[in-house]
């Protein structure tokens, strides 16, 4: 092995979170962001509480077990900066794992996008601007460049003003709860789509970013104090707290409002809840703060790449004590600027679905292939359900099969669209870094 020159050093000084600061908060409000406030209505009134409910729960069967196999490869070994990257590249091998950190840090970097956009449409009908392309591009791009300084500022100031979004969200939720009209006749509840609902592939594509956000509390990996303890308990808790929400909402706004209404009115939260400006605090703070997960997590998946050699090196730099990716970051803001310019919130989130969905894939396999190998260094000591890992595959390879027989513009973006990506990745790496499938040699952070 060449060793004429030392790789980049890891992040110095930076262990400094705990499990719910540096995981479960980040992770927590992410999940209850945007597509909870602006379009969980929308699914609701497509789908019927049981579309909606299966939604969520099909959507969280991916989310969970995927957690299970990341909190099962983090109580393995000592887990670096790169979350999920670091972790299917110890598994799989440079060339997978690569492929994968590069489509985690697009998919993160446009879930900024998503949640700025989502902020800009809230803004402007809060505030009865026009919701044209080009406002929702000036509110955006202004916001963008906000929380980019804030990150450049401080990443521990951006985590503690998480703590005043995560009261914000509680109070619109209480106050969601408490309002609405009387409750329906069951019999009026719409159950299930319509002949004139969007379909399920679709109304899932749309849904699925919103269970993602523990991809946000992992990917801080390299700034926790244990990542072995705080990985998975942050990870699961905010799994399990943001599935019960989402089964909660359904139920309620199913039972109290019509589902035409829930289909056509995007801010209908503010017609329903009893106190509508908790609504309007709740949809600005989520938004921002997911936008500020996003924007802390992608850059650190792309200074993991860096450290491995798997894009220029100088994209990993570090800068201060604490050895913050201010050039990933600049990246990063590039990308969600660009996702910005497009201005459609609900594309870009399927886009996101395709690049999670394929990643939560590689994860569980990696996860699964260890277990089943029964390969000595692989003792976690989370241990998960037997046949988690094959349902979670399974689920993903469903979704993708049926969307790969949609033309490639068709909505939602089918994963013969995503395959490409991953198939160019691989080689290009294995290109860039022989013996890159051999193991220790490439890893100079194992």
């Amino acid at each position: 092995m060449n060793t004429s020159s030392a790789p980049p050093s890891e992040p110095n000084g930076a262990n400094r979170f705990g499990t719910f600061k540096g995981v479960f908060t980040p992770s927590i409000l992410t999940i209850l962001g945007v597509i909870m406030y602006l379009r969980f209505g929308w699914v609701v009134g497509h789908g019927g509480l049981v579309g909606a409910i299966l939604v969520v729960l099909l959507a969280h069967v991916i989310s969970y077990t995927t957690g299970l196999s990341v909190s099962s490869i983090a109580t393995n070994r000592t887990v670096r900066a790169g979350g999920d990257y670091y972790m299917i590249s110890r598994s799989l091998g440079l060339p997978i794992g690569g492929a994968i950190g590069l489509a985690l840090f697009f998919a993160l970097a446009l879930s900024t996008s998503l949640y700025i956009l989502g902020f800009a449409e809230s803004f402007l009908e809060a505030f009865h601007f026009e919701n044209s392309l080009l406002n929702r591009q000036i509110t955006g791009t202004v916001t963008l460049v906000a929380i980019t300084v804030v990150t450049f500022i401080s990443t521990s100031l951006a985590l503690k003003m998480q703590y005043f979004v995560l009261i914000a969200i509680v109070l619109s939720l209480v106050s969601l709860f408490l309002g609405g009209g009387e409750f329906k006749n069951p019999a009026d509840v719409q159950l299930w789509f319509t002949d004139t609902s969007a379909t399920f592939e679709t109304v899932f594509a749309v849904f699925f970013p919103a269970v993602t956000g523990f991809t946000a509390g992992v990917a801080m990996s390299g700034d926790l104090k244990n990542p072995r303890v705080s990985i998975p308990r942050g990870t699961l808790w905010g799994i399990t707290v943001g599935l019960l929400v989402y089964l909660a909402i359904p139920v309620f706004l199913a039972f109290t409002v019509d589902g035409a209404a829930l289909r056509d009115d995007q801010m209908i939260w503010m017609k329903v809840a009893r106190v509508p400006q908790l609504i309007v605090a709740g949809v600005f703070a989520a938004t921002i703060s997911s936008a500020l997960g996003s924007i802390l997590g992608a850059p650190r998946y792309l200074q993991a790449l860096a450290l491995d050699g798997v894009v220029p090196r100088f994209l990993g730099k570090g800068y201060g004590g604490l050895n913050e990716p201010r050039i990933g970051t600049i990246v990063t803001f590039i990308v969600a600027e660009a996702g910005i310019v497009a201005g459609e919130l609900d594309v870009i989130a399927r886009i996101i679905t395709m690049f999670f969905l394929t990643s939560y894939g590689f994860i569980s396999l990696a996860s699964g292939i260890q277990t089943w190998s029964g390969i000595a260094s692989f003792r976690p000591d989370l241990k998960r359900p037997r046949g988690s890992a094959f349902w979670a595959r399974r689920s993903v390879w469903a979704l993708c099969l049926n969307w790969t027989r949609s033309p490639w513009w068709a909505p939602p973006l089918p994963c013969s669209s995503f395959l490409p990506f991953c198939n160019d990745a691989i080689l290009s790496i294995r290109q860039r870094t022989p013996g890159a499938d051999s193991g220790p040699q490439w890893c100079k952070r194992a």
